[in-house]
């Protein structure tokens, strides 16, 4: 059986227990080893990761990154999840699980700047790099043997070393036949994993795996199967694609055949993205309008500087709302124009808010920008919009200063509460 060390990259037919060459116990083992060339690559723990490379002093303590105590955890790293944190987690609800942490304002500059880094490495390895999160990505090696002269397994082990001594990261891989168990086979072994998995053994090692392993599969869709007396995927895999199309409708046939381990989809690099928002939990409920503003101009700032990273312009806003109840409310309108300008987000935004600002008590506001278009015809302004250009080189000025001197050089008054 194929066997490579992690450490020194020697690639043999079998290997023991520590390499012959440089005595290294990271080895993988498996069948389909140097054939395989779809890989899921996953950052660990990311923004925790992040916080601890930048304070060594922290790396033997458990760190939440996150919010105040009404907010939620953005990222939790290992020594925190042994206690339960988890992310999404209300922050009270982390603390009481592990009081002794380390909580730490998350730094979104610092964490894409640091993914930069990776996926620059990540691109260095082939053309065909999707990016799917901040902290994630899927590569198709196929064809680049020869280009690094040796198998994807081996590029994939030098890559995850070089991140961890370059960038001071570590990362978990998944080596599959497809998108789908690549994906699933990076979360196995983490942190540092190297997991493999091919075609033939798909169905079988996700058979006896609850339901809830497989991406897309909810709480509600999860309870939903549980009426139907399905809770392990295997259960799902016997499903009659006709039954299942009857009793879970027209995706009931992409679930069973994912159950299997089955997906089609390709590494697309030009794939869209979906989405761009950014929204804050308050630490107490908020209700009067002069007391929204501020963070709602907040929020654009953040929107209007993911916006440009991704090189994209919103054609429209999403506000969002999260009552004392929780209960969500979501508002929409069109703009003119693209824009990528905080102030024309803000503006579209607040006439939004002036409506559900009625007395109603908030715990969270988020905004997001819907739809997404390319930015290059942004803000152009035309005879009936002549500011707009105005306000777009004034905005140009405020981000080099910020870029030299830090985010808090220059701070609009409408910001502060």
């Amino acid at each position: 059986m194929p066997s490579l060390c992690r450490d020194c990259y020697l690639v043999a037919d079998t290997i023991a227990a520590r390499c012959p060459t440089c005595g290294g116990g990271r080895l993988v083992h498996h069948r389909s080893l140097l054939h395989l060339t779809i890989a899921h690559i996953d950052c660990d723990a990311f923004y925790a990761s992040v916080e601890k490379r930048d304070r060594p002093e922290l790396r033997a303590k458990p760190v939440i990154v996150g919010g105040g105590s009404r907010g939620v955890v953005t990222a939790a790293c290992y020594i925190a999840r042994i206690y339960g944190v988890k992310s999404a987690m209300p922050m009270f609800k982390a603390l009481k699980a592990c009081p002794d942490a380390i909580v730490i304002k998350p730094d979104f500059p610092k964490y894409v700047a640091a993914s930069r880094q990776v996926r620059a490495l990540m691109n260095d390895l082939t053309p065909l790099v999707q990016p799917l999160s901040i902290d994630e990505a899927v590569l198709d090696l196929s064809g680049t043997d020869a280009l690094h002269g040796a198998a994807p397994a081996a590029v994939l082990a030098r890559f995850a070393n070089a991140v961890e001594s370059e960038i001071g990261l570590t990362v978990s891989i998944g080596l599959a036949a497809n998108r789908l168990m690549a994906k699933i086979a990076a979360g196995r072994g983490k942190p540092r994993g190297f997991t493999v998995i091919d075609g033939e053994e798909a169905a079988s090692f996700l058979a006896p795996e609850s339901v809830r392993l497989l991406p897309g599969v909810g709480a509600a869709l999860a309870r939903k199967l549980e009426t139907l007396g399905i809770t392990r995927l295997g259960q799902l895999q016997a499903l009659p694609e006709r039954e299942a199309i009857r009793k879970l409708g027209d995706d009931g046939l992409s679930l069973v055949r994912r159950a299997r381990g089955e997906d089609s989809r390709l590494v697309d690099p030009t794939r869209e993205t979906k989405s761009v928002s950014a929204e804050t939990t308050f630490e107490h409920d908020l209700s009067a309008i002069a007391e929204l503003e501020p963070p709602l101009w907040r929020m654009c700032e953040k929107l209007a500087r993911r916006l440009k990273e991704n090189e994209l312009a919103a054609g429209g806003v999403v506000l969002k709302l999260k009552t004392a109840s929780f209960a969500q409310r979501t508002r929409n309108a069109r703009l003119s124009s693209p824009t990528v300008l905080p102030d024309r987000l803000f503006d579209l935004a607040r006439a939004l808010l002036a409506k559900e600002a009625n007395g109603t008590k908030f715990r969270l506001i988020g905004i997001g920008a819907n739809p997404l278009v390319p930015d290059a015809g942004a803000d152009q302004g035309d005879l009936a919009d002549p500011d707009t250009p105005k306000r777009a080189a004034a905005q140009a000025a405020i981000d080099t200063l910020r870029g030299r001197f830090g985010d808090t050089a220059i701070t609009r008054g409408r910001s502060l509460r």
